[in-house]
C-alpha cells in the first residue's frame, strides 16, 4: 500500500513539472513576436525617407517646368519719327533708327517747303509767320498707322527761330502719348536747344520723357549712339 502512494507522488511530481515547462515556452512566444515588430520598423523608416526624396525631386521637376513655361518679356517697339527740310535731320533719325532696330517715319508736310518760304532774311517767309502764330498747324501729309503699337518715340526736328517748327506741334497733337517714353532731338548749325524739346512735352504730359539733344550740322553715328546710351535706349 505504501508503494502504491508513494509512485502516484511521483507520478504527480512529473506532471506538475511537465506542465511548468509548456508554461515558459508559451510566455516566450510574445517576446519572438515584439522582435519581429522592431525588426520590420527600420525598412518602414527609410521607405518615408525615400517618398520624401522623391517628392522632392517632384516638386523641383513641376518648378522646372513652370520656368519653362514662362514666356520671355517682350520688347516694346521703338519708333522714329522726323522732320528734315534740308536733310541734316533725316541723316541722324536714319542713325537713330539703325542703332535701335526702330521703325522710321518721316513727318511730311502737306504743302512742301520753298526755299522762299525759308528764308530767313524775310520778315514774311512762311516759316516766320507760322512761328509767330502760336496757333498755326501747318497740315501733315499722311499718318503713321497704329501708332499704338510704340511703346518708345524719339521726334527729330531742326531748330528754327530758336524753336521746333509749328508742324512738330501738328504731328503731337495728332496722336496719344499716353503711357509712351518719348524724347527729342534736334539739328542746328549753332542755335541751341532752348525751349523747343520743353514746349513739345506739353502736348504729352503724361508721356515718361527722356533727357533730349541738340546735334550740330554733320554730326556722326557714334555721336547719336552715345546720347542714346546716356538715355539708356541703347547699350
Amino acid at each position: 500500500m505504501k508503494k502504491f502512494w508513494f509512485v502516484l507522488s511521483i507520478l504527480v511530481l512529473v506532471f506538475f513539472v511537465s506542465c511548468g515547462d509548456s508554461d515558459d515556452e508559451e510566455t516566450q512566444q510574445p517576446a519572438d513576436g515584439n522582435s519581429e515588430t522592431e525588426e520590420n520598423t527600420e525598412p518602414e523608416e527609410k521607405d518615408d525617407a525615400g517618398e520624401n526624396q522623391q517628392d522632392g525631386e517632384e516638386q523641383e521637376t513641376e518648378e522646372e517646368t513652370a520656368d519653362d513655361d514662362k514666356e520671355p518679356q517682350e520688347t516694346g517697339k521703338i519708333l522714329v519719327a522726323y522732320f528734315s527740310y534740308t536733310g541734316n535731320t533725316k541723316l541722324l533719325a536714319q542713325y537713330a533708327a539703325e542703332l535701335l532696330g526702330a521703325d522710321l517715319a518721316e513727318i511730311v508736310p502737306a504743302q512742301p517747303y520753298t526755299a522762299d518760304d525759308t528764308n530767313y532774311n524775310s520778315p514774311d517767309c512762311r516759316a516766320r509767320t507760322e512761328y509767330n502764330d502760336p496757333a498755326s498747324r501747318p497740315a501733315i501729309s499722311g499718318t503713321i498707322e497704329n501708332m499704338a503699337q510704340y511703346d518708345t518715340v524719339l521726334i527729330a526736328h531742326p531748330i528754327w527761330y530758336g524753336d521746333a517748327p509749328r508742324i512738330m506741334d501738328t504731328f503731337m497733337e495728332s496722336y496719344d502719348f499716353s503711357g509712351k517714353t518719348l524724347t527729342t532731338f534736334c539739328t542746328s548749325a549753332s542755335s541751341p536747344l532752348g525751349s523747343s524739346a520743353e514746349n513739345l512735352k506739353k502736348f504729352a504730359p503724361s508721356a515718361t520723357w527722356l533727357e533730349s539733344r541738340r546735334f550740330e550740322i554733320g554730326s556722326s553715328k557714334e555721336q547719336v549712339g552715345e546720347w542714346l546710351s546716356s538715355i539708356g535706349l541703347a547699350e
